[in-house]
């Protein structure tokens, strides 16, 4: 029986050292039966002014803490990880490349809510998990969810973020049953996961606002400096690409 892995860290900053102080997770199995991990863990490294700014951990409260790779949830995921089991989280790479720093070696499957979103939400200003809580009125159901598993739902909370990414997830599910009728949904969003995404319009830089096909034929120049100076994602990456092809 597969089981669903949602899970978001909370970090001592978003430096390449940094590393792991929180995690919350939900994994829930195919028959909806749910086991909650909501646990601090310490670190050598200091949490940074920005970090706490934003999560409200302090170093006293992770004092005396278990290392994560002590954490229960820790030894749970190393129990699941088989491609029988599907590993969630909004902005995968992130909360991945952070539990990769610890040894783990992922053979889940993989679906990233961020980029399911941006396929199937193209409409939302933003696809950040606080924008989407309210943007589609998640807000509305989570406290009932919250009640049911004794969460108690804060922004940048790791359990708190994790519980509005349950609620997000089942939205998706919907969207995907509605657009890809003939696909398994879970099977679909991982798809999705792995699939690039054309970007019709420049959010950055000189050219902001404008159509990146325009600037492809008015400034090629420029694109051939991002392409070689900037760390592009993967979407800017293959837009760049496929203009580019047809140039």
């Amino acid at each position: 029986m597969p089981k669903y892995i949602l899970f978001d860290t909370e970090t001592t900053g978003t430096r390449e050292e940094d590393r792991i102080i929180q995690v919350g997770a939900m994994i829930v199995d195919a028959q909806g039966k749910v086991e909650v991990f909501d646990e601090l863990c310490s670190t050598v490294l200091p949490i940074t002014i920005e970090a706490m700014a934003v999560h409200g951990i302090t170093p006293d409260l992770i004092e005396g803490k278990g290392t994560f790779i002590e954490t229960d949830f820790y030894q749970t995921l190393q129990s699941l990880n088989s491609q029988e089991n599907c590993l969630i989280a909004h902005n995968m790479p992130f909360d991945m490349g952070m539990i990769e720093k610890e040894g783990f070696i992922p053979k889940l499957r993989i679906i990233d809510t961020l980029r399911v979103a941006k396929h199937l939400l193209p409409e939302q200003k933003s696809k950040a998990l606080q924008y989407l809580r309210y943007a589609l009125e998640l807000y509305k159901d989570e406290q009932g969810e919250a009640d049911k598993y004794n969460i108690t739902i804060k922004a940048h909370d790791a359990i708190g973020d994790v519980l509005v990414m349950k609620l997000l997830l089942s939205k998706l599910v919907s969207l995907t049953k509605e657009k890809f009728p003939e696909f398994n949904p879970m099977q679909k969003m991982e798809e999705l996961t792995r699939t690039p995404i054309f970007i019709e319009t420049f959010v950055f830089g000189k050219h902001k606002g404008k159509k990146i096909s325009d600037v492809c034929n008015s400034d090629i120049g420029y694109i051939h400096w991002m392409q070689k100076n900037m760390d592009l994602d993967v979407d800017m990456k293959y837009t760049l690409d496929k203009l580019i092809g047809h140039i």
